[in-house]
């Protein structure tokens, strides 16, 4: 495999560079200081500019007004992203839309993608199931009835639901369902957020964010509004999980920036701290952590974006992202608040900002034990040689 980036996904990495260069972490307050969500809106400006750059619509082919890129490119722009924390739904809009591109029929495209390309229509996706730790596609269920699809169920912690226009929903429709043969399968279904059967909770995030509970009380979607196809919700969580590993690998890679300036500039006994062998020990391990969750997340996302065969299915590389990251992530914003000592605690210093979102992305991910079982379980399944 070849990890050099193209030229257009390193025209959309210095795109990214260039929207974010003037977004400041520490300009919001601290969810310690603040009674519930440290903003009822996500950054309107900031998503503005992303959709003047053209980076809304990534992935979209030019007929939807997009550059017709990859996961890789993506995952560029998310990293970046994540270096100053900036608070916008990019992940969540951006892989909802490519769901719809790859999935969708020609009217729910027609109707929605250029839309969202431009930044016009602000999509999410409910991802973590009715209590977080359960599948999410199990958390709603689907019927037909006549045209349209009846909803019912509830989902946790859906990322920015009060202001996203459309929540894409994934829905279980039970083998016994009538006019229903063979198999359990999941759909996914557009659900917008002003309608008469939806309620949103609110809920706040590890973050600060506002979050939402999604109940559905016998929603009826329009047929033209619902994925029915098979590997859509798949397809979808694994973009969903290598942009988060994006994001993870952009937020370490700053806070390892953040501990390295600081070490070299804070002294003991006449020396800066950063000489000290046990500093320098515990900044290389973390580098060596970076470097793992960088190599594992591009060979996720160069298998999502290619397609290729490989020994192990690509959720197999996808699995293996998300141990490194969530291991990784963790351990680094860890070393940085010990390395900075009492300095790292204080509310008027940015790293508070990362330590806290930076735990919110590890609980995403999951535990890396839960994955290494799923890990082992793939390599029974398709053994090595």
């Amino acid at each position: 495999m070849d990890f050099t980036f193209t030229e257009e996904q390193q025209a959309a990495a210095e795109a990214a560079r260039g929207v974010f260069a003037g977004v400041a972490p520490d300009g919001v307050p601290s969810p310690a200081l603040t009674r519930g969500a440290v903003a009822d809106d996500f950054d309107r400006a900031l998503w503005a500019r992303l959709a003047d750059a053209d980076l809304l619509s990534l992935l979209l082919d030019a007929e939807y007004g997009g550059a017709g890129l990859d996961a890789i490119a993506l995952c560029l722009v998310l990293r970046e992203s994540a270096k100053v924390l900036a608070r916008v739904p990019l992940l969540e809009s951006c892989a909802a839309a490519a769901a719809v591109q790859a999935y969708g029929g020609q009217e729910l495209k027609a109707g929605l993608l250029a839309a969202a390309g431009r930044g016009q229509v602000v999509l999410t996706v409910a991802s973590h199931g009715r209590t977080g730790h359960d599948p999410a596609e199990l958390a709603v269920t689907a019927r037909q009835d006549g045209d349209a699809w009846i909803l019912d169920g509830v989902q946790t912690a859906v990322p920015w639901a009060h202001n996203a226009d459309y929540t894409l929903v994934p829905a279980h429709v039970p083998a016994h369902m009538p006019a229903h043969t063979g198999a359990d399968r999941t759909l996914l279904a557009l659900v917008p957020r002003v309608h008469e059967s939806v309620v949103l909770a609110e809920q706040v995030s590890t973050t600060g964010e506002r979050l939402a509970e999604l109940r559905l009380e016998s929603a009826r979607i329009a047929a033209r509004d619902v994925i029915d196809a098979e590997g859509a919700w798949e397809w979808l969580r694994r973009l969903l999980t290598t942009g988060t590993c994006a994001l993870a690998l952009g937020l370490g890679e700053n806070v390892l920036r953040m501990t390295g300036e600081y070490t070299g500039k804070r002294e003991q006994f006449g020396f800066p701290v950063a000489s000290f062998q046990a500093v320098a020990v515990q900044a290389a391990d973390r580098y060596i952590d970076l470097r793992a969750m960088e190599a594992t997340l591009w060979q996720a996302a160069w298998r999502l974006a290619s397609g290729t065969q490989g020994a192990l299915p690509a959720s197999g590389d996808v699995v293996v992202a998300k141990i490194w990251a969530s291991d990784g992530v963790r351990r680094i914003v860890q070393t940085a608040q010990h390395l900075h000592g009492g300095f790292g605690a204080d509310v008027d210093y940015p790293l508070h900002r990362y330590h806290a979102w930076a735990k919110h992305l590890e609980l995403s991910l999951g535990p890396a034990a839960a994955h290494e079982e799923i890990l082992g379980d793939l390599l029974a399944a398709h053994p090595l040689g």
